[in-house]
């Protein structure tokens, strides 16, 4: 066994145990913080600290491979980076508000992106034997295509609850329009489809690891701010799931 193999082996493994985990516990930041976990972390301070491997590591590992400069990968280092300097510079730096996460939280996210961006980069520019025609071949394409239409609905959704917030307003709103018509939580839904469609792209274990650990770790959360919001608001619209439209 590889090490790259070993290390996709272990993802899989901690997303196994992220969903168990969080099926039983609500992961204290942003609406369900709480104390009790430790010291905090500047919420703006933390999703850079935190996402930071996912930009800075991953262009790192992806520029010492060996095929670093051939079409095809560098085709998805753009697509890696179309997310990633999104989340993990311009979507800080926008906040309106931003509230304190605990250490321990920073730290679990920083070591998953570094792990995570290791096993994709040192993928697609070393590991991987992309063949030229790989841009017309029917798993990227309908892998781009499905990440693009992720990327389109998590960056909207995301900017419609930016939207809620004005001036130092620190509270929570319901949000509305998009597929908030449907679900509670359409930035999450966005985001496994882009991870979907980076799997099927880079048709790699490495993806498929990366997939599963963000489906581990955004249901819950989605099942967790579902119930949340039913429970602050009691006007909040019943027919609304909380991750797939007229689904759950």
């Amino acid at each position: 066994m590889t090490p790259h193999t070993a290390l996709v082996g272990l993802e899989v493994v901690a997303a196994v145990g992220t969903v168990g985990a969080l099926t039983v516990l609500v992961a204290p930041y942003g609406r369900h913080a709480r104390s009790g976990w430790g010291p905090p972390l500047s919420g703006r301070a933390a999703w850079l600290l935190m996402e930071s491997p996912a930009v800075f590591g991953f262009t790192a590992v992806y520029f010492a491979g060996d095929h670093a400069t051939d079409a095809v990968p560098l085709g998805l280092l753009a697509i890696w980076l179309t997310h990633y300097v999104h989340r993990g510079v311009v979507y800080p730096l926008r906040m309106r508000t931003a509230a304190p996460m605990p250490v321990v939280v920073v730290a679990a996210g920083f070591v998953f992106n570094v792990l995570n961006a290791w096993i994709n980069a040192r993928w697609i520019s070393h590991l991987a034997r992309y063949p030229p025609g790989w841009w017309l071949d029917p798993r990227f394409v309908v892998g781009v295509l499905v990440f693009v239409v992720g990327w389109v609905i998590n960056r909207d959704s995301d900017e419609r609850l930016r939207r809620l917030r004005t001036g130092d307003d620190r509270g929570y709103h319901v949000p509305s329009g998009g597929l908030y018509r449907w679900v509670s939580c359409p930035n999450y839904l966005g985001e496994l489809l882009e991870w979907a469609g980076w799997a099927l792209a880079t048709w790699s274990w490495a993806g498929f690891a990366f997939f599963v650990y963000t489906a581990a770790n955004l249901v819950p959360r989605a099942a967790s701010h579902h119930r949340w919001y039913r429970a602050t608001f009691p006007d909040y619209p019943q027919e609304r799931r909380a991750l797939v439209p007229g689904v759950w």
